[in-house]
């Protein structure tokens, strides 16, 4: 079963999520939160795919775009609304994923899911925000990353002055071809709280069970960027899978064609470590 739901964040704007469950009578299934990551989103290649043969394995499953993502409410595959990916920030994130949370944990009585079996999952840049709310958030349960950055500030001084004196950051996205604006405010943000937004000091306050998955040969986000985040982890209940001879989307594209063996090692890790 999908249906897509609208939940709004505290900036009043709107998340549009989806929410995936089996198409039985089954109480009290573990819930699954999705966060994509940077130049991401719910629809983008296999991800559908996975949260739905993630939820006939009995999860409820909820992915969702980040407000300022750059997609719009209408086409959900393509960057419409780049005014407001420019403005985006990783505090804002964290606003729309406690908004995310909140809502789940208020409506209990709508569906049926156990919201103390909650997991959080996130791809990329996304994995970094989830690590940051685990660490905040004790209503989080269970935790896994999927080719997580360990840091969010990934710039050269160089880069920054560069970001600093125009005011913004270009990024090209190589698969639309758009240059896409990154405000300098972002840079800002993490500054003014770098002490929340280092990933690799949250991570050392989570002492729930962690999932760390990641390929081999990611240029993306590099191999050691897990390693990292699994050396200042609590051993005792981290976990790092290594899926070797593929990259930081498993062998996945958008739009999707396929899926591949790496990626249903990972749907098959991610179903063994929730249930």
């Amino acid at each position: 079963m999908l249906k897509t739901i609208r939940i709004k964040n505290k900036h009043n704007n709107i998340l549009l999520t989806d929410i995936r469950y089996p198409n039985n009578n089954s109480k009290n299934l573990p819930l699954l939160i999705f966060c994509h990551g940077f130049k991401g989103f719910k629809d983008w290649g296999g991800f559908p795919y996975m949260l739905e043969k993630i939820s006939a394995s009995g999860i409820f499953c909820v992915s969702f775009n980040f407000s300022y993502n750059g997609i719009g409410e209408t086409d959900l595959t393509e960057f419409t609304r780049l005014d407001l990916f420019a403005k985006n920030t990783i505090s804002r994130e964290l606003d729309d994923l406690h908004a995310i949370i909140n809502y789940f944990d208020e409506n209990r009585n709508l569906y049926n899911y156990d919201f103390n079996a909650l997991t959080l999952m996130g791809h990329s840049r996304g994995g970094g925000v989830a690590i940051i709310k685990t660490a905040e958030d004790k209503r989080v349960n269970k935790l896994i990353t999927l080719a997580a950055v360990s840091t969010f500030n990934r710039y050269t001084e160089e880069r920054k002055k560069e970001w600093e004196r125009k005011g913004y950051l270009g990024v090209l996205n190589t698969r639309t071809q758009q240059m896409m604006k990154i405000n300098y405010s972002f840079l800002k943000d993490l500054e003014k709280n770098k002490n929340r937004l280092n990933i690799k000091n949250a991570v050392k306050k989570i002492n729930c069970p962690f999932l760390i998955v990641h390929g081999k040969e990611d240029l993306s986000v590099d191999y050691s960027d897990a390693l990292e985040l699994y050396e200042v982890s609590n051993k005792t209940n981290t976990k790092l899978i290594t899926i070797e001879n593929t990259g930081h989307t498993f062998g996945v594209s958008h739009p999707f064609i396929g899926t591949t063996p790496y990626f249903e090692t990972v749907i098959s890790e991610i179903i063994k470590f929730i249930i």
